[in-house]
């Protein structure tokens, strides 16, 4: 993705570091399932293209607003540039998230979803939850993971996949929201030490 290496690098990197302990079992599983994701879902990669790129042109008008300020409130001002900038890139994300197609790119990331989900909980026996969207695609991938079934109840989401072993002792939120979820926070403290706010 050309220009856009450094920051999907720095989100892998902190991705990693953040939840080492539950994915050092299956980081090879990991970064095969993000192989598959890159070599199968070029629309999306265009899709993040964009929002990487617009992302730039607003940490861009961030920087000119950011230099030379450095009392209190030019501070807090500079939080609020960062946050609206960061929650506007992941409002276009999600956007268009929840208006991607339901293909067969689409349906090559849910199996790599429940393939990670499966693998972290350590079982196939296992209920899956997702959105109302979502369940034809996880009926048709059902075979695949002996013992695993859908739940007849839909949750809210923007797509992806809830899982929970039979037992109910273990639960793993594999949803598109949980996962973007978990990488805000990541992006906002990268562009936060990029420009030095918030430290």
């Amino acid at each position: 993705m050309g220009s856009n290496s450094a920051l999907e690098q720095t989100i892998d990197k902190i991705l990693t570091q953040t939840e080492k302990d539950v994915l050092s079992n299956i980081h090879s599983a990991l970064s095969e399932s993000n192989k598959t994701l890159d070599d199968s879902i070029p629309k999306l990669e265009r899709e993040y293209d964009k929002i990487i790129s617009d992302g730039k042109k607003e940490a861009d008008k961030i920087e000119k607003q950011l230099i030379g300020s450095s009392d209190l409130e030019a501070r807090n001002n500079k939080l609020l540039i960062l946050e609206k900038a960061v929650d506007d890139v992941f409002t276009k994300a999600i956007e268009q998230i929840s208006n991607t197609n339901r293909n067969d790119d689409y349906s090559k990331l849910i199996m790599t979803l429940l393939d990670e989900s499966t693998k972290i909980l350590g079982t196939t026996k296992v209920v899956i939850y997702t959105n109302s969207k979502d369940k034809n695609i996880i009926q048709s991938l059902l075979s695949k993971y002996p013992g695993a079934e859908l739940s007849p109840e839909s949750i809210t989401c923007l797509g992806g996949i809830t899982v929970k072993s039979k037992d109910g002792a273990m639960k793993f939120d594999n949803t598109l929201d949980a996962r973007i979820q978990r990488m805000k926070p990541l992006i906002r403290k990268e562009i936060a030490t990029k420009f030095g706010v918030g430290n």
